[in-house]
């Protein structure tokens, strides 16, 4: 198996540290397992997801680099869309057009997409939640019907996966999911592809509570610079390179795409 993921920084893993300044996230997860239980199998991954990116050029851009791999991948494992959704412009008809060129391209090239939806953050960003919930509510009235038509796509929705809100699922800055998230995730595609995975057990997590003061260090930790990014246009992947361009070799038993 040739695994690639495309996407932000959902696939790219943010919130889930690994060695050295890289994340490991639900994607490189996917195919760790998939090696760890399959180890008399090949299987190698590539990574080209990188936060801020917007649907077009991981649709464009990210794919093309990916189905350009030698040799060429067997799954894609996409996600995108989300840093779309509170800028202006944000519409039905180009979210459709960029989702059925990735379709498009990759039947063509007999590859198998994966899509894995983001868990739902409403309960954790009351001053944008409700509206991140009623776009991406969109986005599965949208997608559901188009990866239904396609045999060559399977859709996790992690979306409206009421334990997705688990507040141990969820990273300091409530709008990445921690390594708990991403683990979680990981089972749900995991399990879909196969691998019958058990998701991480949190009860022994302690959530500390919503405190006013936690609450003011908290805009300024981490909204303030976000809004500064917003009116620079500057994007969190400035000087950033996606992980793994090339084809690794996943060993069964290692914990992270860096260890093999």
């Amino acid at each position: 198996m040739r695994i690639v993921a495309i996407g932000d920084s959902f696939a790219e893993g943010v919130g889930d540290p690994g060695p050295g300044s890289r994340c490991i996230g639900w994607a490189d997860r996917v195919a760790l397992g998939i090696a760890a239980a399959n180890p008399d199998r090949e299987v190698y991954f590539a990574n080209f997801a990188l936060r801020g990116r917007l649907l077009e050029p991981i649709a464009t851009d990210q794919l093309d680099a990916a189905l350009a791999l030698d040799p060429p991948p067997t799954h894609v494992l996409f996600n995108g869309g989300g840093n779309d959704m509170l800028r202006p412009g944000f519409s039905d008809e180009r979210m459709i057009a960029l989702y059925t060129r990735v379709l498009d391209k990759c039947r063509d090239a007999d590859v198998q997409v994966i899509f894995a939806t983001a868990a739902d953050p409403s309960d954790l960003l009351p001053w944008a939640g409700p509206r991140m919930r009623e776009l991406s509510l969109r986005v599965g009235e949208v997608l559901v019907p188009l990866w239904e038509s396609r045999d060559n796509t399977v859709f996790v929705d992690n979306f409206t996966a009421e334990e997705g809100r688990t507040p141990a699922f969820w990273s300091p800055d409530r709008l990445h999911l921690s390594t708990y998230g991403h683990q979680w995730v990981a089972s749900r595609v995991l399990t879909v592809l196969g691998v019958a995975t058990e998701p991480p057990d949190v009860s022994h997590v302690h959530v500390p509570a919503r405190t006013p003061l936690r609450e003011a260090w908290y805009y300024v930790r981490h909204i303030a610079p976000w809004l500064v990014r917003r009116l620079l246009r500057w994007s969190s992947a400035y000087g950033r390179r996606p992980k793994y361009t090339q084809w690794v070799r996943v060993t069964s038993g290692a914990t992270s795409i860096a260890d093999t």
